[in-house]
């Protein structure tokens, strides 16, 4: 009897999807246009905040946001080594150096003390990251960047000097939906930066978004137009309002980038917004927690860890196994595959990449990041997964924990 094949993380797709992407191309606007502009407005709604720009990447958010603060060469950025490398490479984009501190002891998530310890003078921003759809500790975090404040040194001339303090700028690539304490995360932090990237809860093949609302005295409105600034060339106008009969002129206000969503993407996008709490979410948190229940009699398996003030957007399943280390793992992985199940490891710790080990750092300094990867496996979850397959995972994992 041939293996089953369950993948790893496939979008779900369906004829609306499709209907409202043939839309768009009948339109006869297909790049940055209304329904990018729709996107925007129906983002920052869900997210309960101000504003949203959307951006053809999470990764773009991440730069142009330091990038609005003239964050570079001289500061530091404060993040986690357990994360996607998008999380580092944007401040090496900017000149500026990563300071990786550890996760919490079994936790994937940073630990708010070791980032405490960490701040000095040329602190200008914190960057932690939502592991696999479950919040940081924000309350934590945002109390340690209000009592160390007296350290913040900006530098003169820049948007710095808006601050009062290092900048919170949190990476929530896969925590869309996602709520802490209540609220919907893209809210809660200086800014949040997600990710619709094809594998992702919310799926736009590729793209993301910048959250926001008024930042001190710096108003929600003044922040969207420099971040859109940032994101086009440095275009006083968009394609949008450049095409209205007679608004042909413009001007270059600054050295912008080419990070702009189109109207293609984004009518994937709304689409998969109008699905996401009455569909995409519900089959998630129910396949998060069938894999909970199947593997709650085996003494091997680490579940994920849960808690009562988060409530996950279930964008993985990340699990350990007891007594495992990296090479017993990577068997593990081996022979799931063999059954035709795709499983994967998030992450291999920045710190042990070729790139970051030239840099001058290493795992050792970070024990906590390694215990997490050495014997992690993450295995599928997506809306599109069904119940038998998932007892067909657990059953395969769990007779693989005992060879």
């Amino acid at each position: 009897m041939k293996n089953r094949i369950i993948p790893f993380s496939p979008p779900d797709i369906t004829r609306a999807e499709i209907d409202e992407l043939v839309d768009t191309l009948r339109s006869g606007w297909i790049t940055t246009g209304p329904k990018t502009k729709q996107f925007e407005k129906e983002i920052a709604k869900y997210c309960n905040t101000k504003k949203a720009v959307c951006l053809n990447s999470a990764t773009a958010g991440l730069e142009l946001v330091l990038r609005l603060f003239d964050i570079g060469v001289g500061d530091e950025v404060i993040t986690t080594p357990y994360t996607f490398a998008a999380t580092a490479n944007v401040i090496l984009h900017v000149g500026a150096k990563p300071v990786f501190v550890d996760i919490k002891k079994d936790q994937f998530n940073i630990d708010p003390k070791k980032i405490e310890k960490a701040i000095t003078k040329k602190t200008k921003a914190v960057i932690p990251v939502d592991f696999g759809g479950f919040p940081c500790d924000y309350d934590e975090i945002l109390d340690i960047l209000e009592n160390n404040k007296r350290k913040y040194r900006p530098k003169k001339h820049t948007n710095q000097q808006l601050l009062e303090k290092p900048l919170f700028l949190a990476d929530t690539a896969h925590s869309f939906g996602a709520e802490y304490k209540g609220k919907k995360i893209g809210g809660v932090a200086d800014f949040s930066v997600f990710s619709f990237h094809a594998v992702k809860n919310l799926a736009t093949a590729e793209g993301g978004a910048v959250t926001f609302n008024s930042l001190g005295n710096i108003d929600n409105e003044h922040i969207y137009n420099k971040l859109m600034l940032l994101s086009l060339h440095g275009q006083s106008k968009d394609a949008l309002a450049k095409s209205k009969a007679g608004s042909w002129k413009y001007t270059i206000e600054c050295a912008g980038y080419k990070y702009n969503m189109t109207d293609i993407t984004a009518s994937l996008g709304l689409v998969q917004l109008r699905r996401y709490d009455k569909e995409l979410l519900i089959k998630r948190k129910k396949s998060f927690n069938l894999y909970n229940d199947c593997l709650s009699d085996d003494i091997y398996i680490l579940p994920p860890f849960i808690s009562n003030d988060k409530k996950s957007s279930y964008h993985l399943f990340p699990l350990r196994i007891r007594e495992f280390d990296e090479k017993k793992r990577d068997k593990l992985i081996s022979r799931m595959a063999e059954k035709g199940i795709a499983t994967n490891v998030h992450y291999i710790p920045l710190v042990m990449q070729p790139l970051y080990k030239k840099l001058g750092y290493s795992i050792n300094n970070y024990p906590n990041a390694y215990n997490m990867y050495k014997n992690e496996i993450t295995l599928p979850l997506y809306s599109l997964l069904k119940e038998g397959d998932i007892i067909y995972i657990c059953d395969a994992l769990k007779k693989f924990t005992k060879l």
